[in-house]
């Protein structure tokens, strides 16, 4: 094998690695926006007929004590939810627990 045909098989292998990974990135993103949509409409079923999600107590110890970034944590330990999406859900929780936060 020449030189040159070497440097081809070596573009054309890092090509197609790049290919894949680029198709496997568009899959997850794909995969976490429909993943996202089924949770809201979950979200919006629970509400309409009034079920609590449930609460970690811990969550709820720390928003009576005032520590929200705790609170956030619990909840991402219990749950696994993003940042975003667990400082919404606390902010939730709060809300409904009348603590105004």
């Amino acid at each position: 094998m020449d030189p040159w045909e070497a440097v081809f098989v070596v573009i054309a292998v890092i090509g197609s690695v790049g290919v894949a990974l680029g198709a496997m990135s568009q899959d997850r993103r794909r995969s976490a926006t429909q993943l996202a949509a089924v949770q809201r409409k979950l979200d919006l079923i629970m509400d309409h007929l009034g079920i609590a999600e449930p609460v970690d107590p811990d969550v709820v110890r720390h928003l009576e004590g005032g520590r929200t970034i705790h609170a956030v944590r619990a909840y991402r330990n219990q749950t696994g939810a993003s940042l975003i999406e667990a400082k919404q859900a606390v902010d939730r929780i709060a809300s409904t627990l009348h603590l105004g936060r």
